[in-house]
C-alpha cells in the first residue's frame, strides 16, 4: 500500500508510509520543500498549506530531479516533524499552569505580485512578494498556518460596493475601456486608479485575504491573522480612490460584525483612512482611529473635529499630523489615544492597517518614522489581546515596505529576527546594506511637543464623551443574521403573548358589562 492516513502528523492527511523518515535527518532540504510548499498552494480551497499540499510539491521535486529519491523521502517525514515540533515550541504556560498556544494565521496569494499599474506607477503589487520570500527566509512560515483563500465571489463584495461599480470592474479592461468613457469618468477609475490587465481578479485576491481572515477570527481559529496584500483603505462605495478599487478594510469589518458587537478600525498608514470611516461613520458599532499626515496631502479628509455623526458621534477618532512624525512623538501619541480606546471601546476585534508609507524615505510618504518605531504600534495594539486581522496598506518605496512588514510579522510571533538579511529571490533589492532595520533621516519634526500634547487633550476628550462598550450588534443582512437580535425577539414574544391575554380579559369584560346594561 502505497499511502496511508496518518494519525501521527497531524498537519498531513496522507503521508507516503515507504518514504517517510524518522524526522531528524535532512532538514535542509526540509525547509527548502517547506518553502516550495508554501509557495505553491493549490486553489481548490482555503486550507493551511501543510496538508496534502505537502505530497503534491514532493511529487513535482522528483519530477524536477532536485534531490535523490532517497533523500526527497526522508526531507518529506522531516518536514513533517519539524512542523510538529514548531507547533510544539511555540506553546505558552500562564500562571495556571495550563499551556496555550499563539495561533497565527497567514494569508497569501503568489499570483497577486503579478499585477502591475503600469509604468512610473507608484503603487507595486510586487512588493508582497518581497514580504513572502523574507518571511520564507527568515523561517517564520514554521510558526503561522499558511493559506492561500479562494477567490470571493463578485457578489460579495457588494456587501459595500454599488452592483454598477463591481460589474464595471468585473467587464471593464485595457482593450475596452474606450467604450466606457462615462462611467471611468463616473467611478474615478483612470490616472491614480488605472485600468490594468486583471483588475477585478487582483481585486479578488487582496480582499480575498481579507475576508478569509476575518472568518479565521470568527470562528476562532487564530488570534492573529494577517494580510500584507490588503489595507486597501480609500475605495468608496461606488468610487475607486488612492490607488484602491474595493475596500477589503470594510468588507473585512463587515464579516467581523457577523460575530462580534464591537469592531475597532486602527490606521497607521500616513494617509487617513477616509474610505473606512465614511462607511461607518454612522454608527457605533464600528470605532475608526486615524493617525495620519493633514493639510493639501491626499486625501485632505481627516480633522480632528470630524468625529462621526448621529449614533457614531465621537466613533470617528482622527489624530491629524504635520511631516517630520518621529518614534518618539508616535509613541507619546498613539499609546494613551489606543489606551483610552480600549477602556471607553472595548472592541471585541480590531482591524489594524500598517500602511508603511509613513515610513522614513518613503516615495511619497512625509514621515521619519523607522521600521522599529513603526512596529512599536503593531506590538502595542498586539498587547491587548484582543483577535486582531493585520492588514498592509500604503508604503512606495519597494525596497523599504517588505522590510518594515516581515519585521511586524516577527513581531506578532514574538520571534526576534537577526538584522543581517538572508540570502533571498531578491537579495540584491536590499543592497549595499542588507540590513533589516535602516537609520532614518535628518529631516526636522514640525509635530512639536505643545501641538502634540492639545491635540492628544482633545481626542481624550472626545473618547470621554462616549458610551462604554455598545452591546448592540450591527445586523449585516447575511446568513446567520436576524432583522431582529434574539433576545428583543423573546423578549417581544413574551410581551405579545400578555398583550394577548389582556385583551381576552378586557373583550370578557366589556361583553360582561354589555349584558349588564342590556338586563
Amino acid at each position: 500500500m502505497l499511502f496511508s492516513q496518518s494519525s501521527q502528523f497531524p498537519f498531513v492527511g496522507w503521508v507516503p508510509t515507504n518514504l517517510c523518515g524518522t524526522g531528524t535527518e535532512n532538514k535542509t532540504q526540509s525547509s527548502d520543500l517547506a518553502q516550495y510548499c508554501s509557495i505553491e498552494v493549490a486553489n481548490s480551497s482555503s486550507r493551511s498549506f501543510s496538508e496534502r499540499d505537502f505530497f503534491t510539491a514532493w511529487i513535482e521535486l522528483c519530477y524536477l530531479h532536485l534531490f535523490s529519491s532517497d533523500k526527497i523521502g526522508k526531507s518529506f517525514g522531516a518536514m513533517v516533524f519539524v512542523k510538529q515540533e514548531q507547533h510544539s515550541s511555540n506553546a505558552t504556560v500562564d500562571q495556571t499552569g495550563s499551556s496555550s498556544k499563539r495561533r497565527v494565521s497567514y494569508f497569501y496569494d503568489a499570483e497577486v505580485g503579478n499585477y502591475h499599474y503600469g509604468q512610473g506607477h507608484p503603487m507595486k503589487p510586487f512588493r508582497a512578494r518581497l514580504t513572502h520570500n523574507l518571511v520564507i527566509n527568515y523561517g517564520l512560515y514554521r510558526q503561522m498556518d499558511i493559506f492561500r483563500p479562494p477567490l470571493i465571489p463578485g457578489k460579495e463584495l457588494t456587501r459595500f460596493h454599488s452592483d454598477d461599480y463591481i460589474n464595471f470592474l468585473r467587464l471593464v479592461s485595457p482593450d475596452n475601456m474606450h467604450d466606457y468613457t462615462r462611467q471611468l469618468q463616473r467611478f474615478n477609475v483612470g490616472e491614480d486608479c488605472p485600468v490594468f490587465d486583471g483588475l477585478f481578479e487582483f481585486c479578488q485576491i487582496y480582499t480575498s485575504g481579507s475576508i478569509g481572515g476575518a472568518q479565521r477570527l470568527n470562528q476562532g481559529a487564530a488570534d492573529v491573522v494577517i494580510n500584507w496584500s490588503g489595507g486597501l483603505h480609500h475605495a468608496k462605495k461606488s468610487e475607486a480612490s488612492g490607488f484602491c478599487y474595493v475596500n477589503d478594510c470594510v468588507l473585512a469589518i463587515l464579516e467581523l460584525l457577523k460575530t462580534h458587537n464591537r469592531v475597532l478600525y486602527i490606521d497607521i498608514d500616513i494617509h487617513h483612512g477616509d474610505g473606512v470611516e465614511e462607511a461607518f461613520y454612522t454608527t457605533n458599532r464600528v470605532m475608526t482611529a486615524s493617525f495620519h499626515k493633514f493639510g493639501e496631502f491626499f486625501p485632505g479628509t481627516g480633522d480632528i473635529a470630524d468625529k462621526g455623526v448621529g449614533a457614531g458621534e465621537g466613533y470617528a477618532i482622527n489624530y491629524p499630523l504635520n511631516d517630520g512624525m518621529d518614534d518618539e512623538s508616535m509613541k507619546s501619541i498613539f499609546c494613551p489615544v489606543i489606551s483610552k480606546i480600549m477602556e471607553r471601546f472595548q472592541p471585541n476585534a480590531i482591524v489594524l492597517q500598517c500602511g508603511a508609507d509613513s515610513l522614513s524615505g518613503d516615495r511619497l510618504g512625509c514621515f521619519n518614522l523607522s521600521i522599529r518605531g513603526h512596529a512599536d504600534c503593531v506590538a502595542f495594539v498586539k498587547s491587548f489581546n484582543v483577535p486582531t486581522l493585520v492588514l498592509g496598506g500604503g508604503g512606495y518605496t519597494l525596497r523599504n515596505v517588505p522590510r518594515c512588514w516581515v519585521y511586524e510579522t516577527s513581531i506578532l510571533l514574538d520571534t526576534p529576527i537577526q538584522d543581517t538579511m538572508p540570502f533571498n529571490d531578491y537579495f540584491d533589492y536590499y543592497g549595499p546594506e542588507h540590513k533589516l532595520l535602516l537609520p532614518v533621516s535628518n529631516m526636522c519634526n514640525l509635530n512639536t511637543r505643545q501641538l502634540l500634547t492639545e491635540r492628544t487633550t482633545k481626542v481624550l476628550q472626545i473618547l470621554d464623551s462616549v458610551e462604554i462598550a455598545p452591546s448592540v450588534p450591527i445586523l449585516t443582512g447575511q446568513v446567520g443574521t436576524t432583522q431582529i437580535p434574539g433576545n428583543l425577539l423573546k423578549m417581544e414574544d413574551e410581551g405579545a403573548g400578555r398583550d394577548a391575554q389582556a385583551d381576552k380579559r378586557q373583550d370578557m369584560s366589556g361583553t360582561g358589562d354589555a349584558m349588564s346594561i342590556a338586563e
